[in-house]
């Protein structure tokens, strides 16, 4: 598979971000190299949004030269986990990218821990007694000053004393924090003497017992950016008020470590641009782990869900993803993106890859009549006329076939163009036939068309001389009903009902009374309709298809090979349609 190379990242997708970079260079600034560092939290699956930031993060940094370093946020071993570490390198790598290191924040636990003595030393930081919640008070508003702790102004060894035994395992959690001393009245509220430390007193996945207290993240992130030579710190634009604080840490680290480097010209520059936020899917991994948990969805790979791993699944190429981050760009201000572009962007890469096949969802048998028992005629069907290259396939022609029960019709209107009694219709890459006015289907007992009847008109087979016959009925597809594969379909559409579920979700949670969304507030907004599983019949060239084989089912929609998938149960996933319907049924 061709992945699109980072260095091909447009410029003007990512203009003002860029142009700051390409002016550092010029300047001279961090010694005239880039480096960059994509920072996840390991307490999830990545999602799309993240897919955004790992273009540009991994891109611009290939794109000049430079490197980009894969940093595992691991400060709060209550949510990490070493799957979800291997699912992101999983994920880095499916989108085309490659880190230069695989680094830690649990990597700098010491030297965190030693900066943040020093700072207790020179009266930057001390230790608070005050609960989550006195804390929050006293910190005022962002139009009222805060008010200091009682703890503020303690003696500088009974901090440290204090500090050691919240990580000794004794103390209980909550129960004291370590917080820098700035200023409780700055209208940055970030500056309001922030907490550095908390205590958990439980092992990390990493360093095991050795650490009971654990650094905050606007704590931990500016250091770990300046001690590992980060010069461009991407992130989104909720992290703009953090700025201030990310730069005074760094210079605090600097102050502390002696370096004899000029600040200015070795500062890691943050840099802010806008999330990647798209309507029907709700981003957040707080709120994709309660639909796991509950079942509501299975698994992080479910691909209803909006991980990169479940777009995977869904059959999303990384071309496609790429391709639509590259079209939306990065801005300084926040929107709300159609899911329908993002389609739209999947259907013109998978236009160019797909291999065309015929896959019969709502099966009903078509017994064509002058067509001799046994009889077989094979076909070389086009994989893909956008690629000639890909070549083509053989497909058997035989007296009894499948078709869409949808593309029959026992009284059918003036303007249904199927199959109907005396109707005509082209089978395609085959004959026209033509439906007896008599006769024409045999029902069950129910009622049920369970046979339909047809003859073939010899002369009109596609490809010959006289195939030119003009009729008003489609054209419509079909597998041979000895020459096919029973398989699972599983037809995927849209989790959420709503276009905004983010807002709707929350907005219902506090009209309930409550501080923060559970189960109950999503179901109300979850399409109960997201999947649809049926028996289908395909063509017998999918006996050898891979998983994560690309597919159009013809006049269908496009789909994949699921993971599940085996050679005695075959599993597809649609993809997306090939038209957007969505729109006009949610009207």
């Amino acid at each position: 598979m061709d992945i699109e190379k980072p260095e091909e990242v447009k410029s003007e997708s990512v203009s003002f971000v860029e142009e700051i970079l390409k002016n550092d260079l010029a300047e001279g600034k961090n010694g005239g190299k880039v480096q960059t560092r994509f920072p996840p939290e390991p307490n999830g699956y990545l999602h799309i949004g993240h897919a955004k930031a790992i273009a540009i993060d991994f891109g611009l940094a290939k794109k000049y030269g430079g490197v980009c370093n894969l940093r595992l946020d691991d400060t709060n071993p209550q949510k990490e986990d070493i799957e979800y570490v291997n699912a992101i390198k999983r994920d880095i790598e499916w989108l085309g990218f490659k880190w230069g290191n695989i680094l830690y924040a649990s990597d700098y636990f010491q030297k965190l821990w030693d900066l943040a003595v020093e700072l207790i030393k020179q009266g930057k930081a001390y230790v608070d007694e005050q609960t989550s919640e006195q804390i929050a008070a006293q910190k005022g508003t962002p139009t009222q000053p805060g008010t200091e702790s009682p703890y503020r102004n303690r003696p500088v060894e009974e901090s440290l004393r204090l500090f050691n035994e919240m990580n000794s395992g004794n103390m209980e959690p909550g129960k004291m924090v370590l917080r820098a001393k700035i200023d409780m009245a700055n209208p940055n509220m970030h500056f309001r003497d922030p907490i550095m430390y908390r205590v958990l007193n439980m092992p990390h996945w990493r360093t095991g017992n050795k650490w009971n207290a654990y650094p905050m993240y606007d704590y931990t992130h500016g250091q770990c950016d300046y001690w590992e030579g980060v010069t461009h710190s991407l992130c989104t634009l909720e992290f703009v008020s953090h700025r201030p604080l990310y730069d005074l840490f760094v210079d605090w680290a600097k102050q502390v470590g002696g370096d004899d480097k000029p600040l200015d010209d070795n500062r890691p520059r943050q840099i802010e641009f806008n999330k990647l936020n798209l309507t029907h899917i709700l981003l957040s991994k707080r709120n994709l782990l309660i639909l796991v948990k509950e079942g509501v969805v299975n698994g992080w790979d479910d691909p209803r869900m909006p991980t990169i791993s479940g777009f995977r699944r869904r059959g999303y190429s990384p071309e496609s993803i790429l391709n639509f981050i590259d079209k939306i760009g990065y801005t300084k201000f926040d929107a709300l993106n159609q899911m329908s572009l993002f389609e739209s962007a999947v259907r013109d890469d998978l236009n160019k890859r797909a291999k065309r096949v015929s896959a019969v969802l709502d099966p009903v048998k078509l017994v064509l009549t002058n067509i001799a028992e046994g009889a077989v005629e094979e076909y070389d069907a086009i994989n893909n006329p956008e690629n000639p290259e890909d070549g083509t396939h053989k497909v058997k022609f035989t007296r009894e076939l499948w078709i869409e029960r949808d593309d029959f019709m026992e009284d059918a209107p003036k303007k249904f163009f199927r199959l109907g009694p005396g109707k005509e219709v082209r089978l395609k890459n085959s004959y026209i036939i033509r439906c007896p006015e008599e006769n024409f289907c045999k029902k069950d007992a129910d009622g049920n068309v369970v046979e339909i009847y047809a003859e073939v008109i010899p002369e009109t087979k596609t490809g010959e001389a006289n195939s030119d016959m003009k009729i008003k009925g489609k054209t419509i597809h079909w597998v041979s009903c000895d020459n096919c594969l029973e398989a699972e379909v599983r037809n995927y559409d849209r989790l959420w009902m709503v276009e905004n579920p983010r807002d709707e979700v929350a907005a219902y949670s506090k009209e309930q009374g409550k501080d923060r969304i559970d189960i109950d507030d999503m179901r109300k907004f979850i399409n109960p309709n997201s999947l649809e599983v049926k028996k289908a019949y395909v063509e017998e060239c999918l006996a050898d298809a891979k998983p994560l084989d690309y597919l159009q089912f013809q006049r269908i929609g496009y789909y994949n090979v699921d993971m599940d998938s085996t050679p005695d149960h075959l599993v597809f996933n649609r993809t997306v349609g090939l038209k957007d319907t969505w729109a006009k049924v949610n009207k």
